[in-house]
């Protein structure tokens, strides 16, 4: 199977060069605006947020005990604890749909259960509050409230879905952690621990802190300062890595973080290049496939409206809070707002690049199961919307 998948990959490459025509400038430019998307990634998000993540996930993988994530995260976990502590990540982590692949890595490859898991995939992205705030604030206050509750709300209903749907798999692995050796002993604390990995949360936030459109406020203030908050978190990790932990586990931290990094980077980037060239960078209107037609499709509160904003959404890359300022546009031309809201549910927590990745970790059924979850709901989420407030 393998060897067949390699050589249609081989022919599929080879007509595309031969076919491919250059000549037509809506082509060329795609292409290029595909390597532009590879660059605004790179220079944006790879340093502030996706080195930080996998060092979390590599955390996990190593000081974890495979015990506590079944025990809070698990299929037989208290399900009230484990959605509720899933729903709600994304208010402390602000990631990206991209940004949250190796802790979504992390914590699954560590046993836990696949509602738990998506339900964390989904909400790391999606319930970004400062996201949810500019959404209120430019788009309005009905779209802002909606995309919270919505947000949280769909997390926990995915999850619980994904995990009905796969209940056979759920119930061997909760009988497997039942034969699982105890953990080995620890010197550290569960505080030590803690503070550990709260100042990689810490460093990953504030890297990751965006300019916000206000030049005053709160959210403005941090972002004056994000790198020095940053910079000290850093310096207190590598404290605490250097008073309480042995050299040795600093090794497998490493060797687990390079894991994560070498099976998920590679595919993002092929991800984003591929989204650069369908769609453009966010704003652009530069992929191939025009901006105004999408626009123009959108338009009402039809189901196909709905449906096909839920779809460009999850499948268009959107970096953190750059969505506000599509939809805004997109608005003015016409898109309905039943139509916007399925974007905004879909749209930060799926992309391209992150599927070709969640198919990585969890296999093609899952992936397949999972964004079709999201796109449906998204969908149903923005027609309610669109004949309440439409």
């Amino acid at each position: 199977m393998k060897e067949r998948n390699i050589f249609v990959l081989m022919v599929g490459l080879f007509l595309l060069a031969y076919f491919i025509p250059l000549d037509n400038p809506r082509i060329t430019g795609a292409i290029l605006e595909s390597f532009y998307m590879v660059q605004d990634y790179a220079q944006k998000h790879v340093l502030t947020c996706l080195i930080p993540a996998f060092f979390i996930a590599g955390a996990i993988a190593v000081f974890v005990s495979q015990a506590s994530v079944l025990k809070y995260f698990g299929a037989g976990a208290n399900k009230v604890l484990s959605y509720g502590v899933a729903s709600v990540s994304g208010t402390v982590l602000a990631v990206c749909s991209c940004t949250v692949l190796p802790l979504f890595a992390g914590i699954y490859t560590r046993g836990a259960g696949i509602g738990p898991a998506t339900a964390f995939l989904y909400s790391g992205p999606a319930i970004n509050i400062l996201a949810i705030i500019l959404s209120a604030r430019v788009l309005g206050t009905d779209i802002g409230l909606a995309r919270a509750l919505g947000a949280v709300v769909f997390s926990v209903i995915i999850g619980l879905i994904m995990h009905i749907i796969f209940i056979k798999e759920e119930q061997a692995k909760a009988d497997a952690a039942l034969t699982l050796p105890p953990p080995p002993e620890d010197n550290r604390s569960l505080g030590q621990y803690a503070l550990y990995f709260l100042s990689m949360i810490l460093v990953l936030i504030f890297a990751a802190w965006g300019k916000p459109l206000s030049p005053v406020g709160f959210f403005n203030a941090v972002y004056e300062i994000h790198w020095y908050l940053a910079g000290i978190f850093f310096v207190l990790l590598l404290i605490m890595l250097k008073l309480w932990f042995y050299r040795s586990e600093i090794d497998n931290w490493l060797a687990a973080t390079w894991d994560f990094a070498k099976k998920i980077f590679p595919l993002l980037l092929g991800g984003v290049m591929v989204a650069g060239f369908l769609m453009g960078r966010p704003g652009m209107d530069s992929g191939i496939i025009p901006e105004k037609y999408v626009a123009h499709l959108v338009g009402g509160n039809s189901l196909a409206a709905n449906l096909l904003a839920s779809v460009f959404g999850a499948f268009m890359y959107f970096a953190t809070l750059t969505e506000v300022p599509i939809l805004q546009g997109l608005l003015g031309s016409g898109m309905g707002k039943g139509p916007a809201l399925a974007l905004l549910l879909a749209g930060p927590a799926l992309s391209l690049p992150n599927m070709i990745v969640i198919r990585q970790i969890m296999g093609t059924k899952k992936t397949v199961v999972y964004v079709s979850l999201v796109i449906i709901m998204s969908t149903i989420a923005g027609m309610i919307f669109g004949a309440v407030r439409g």
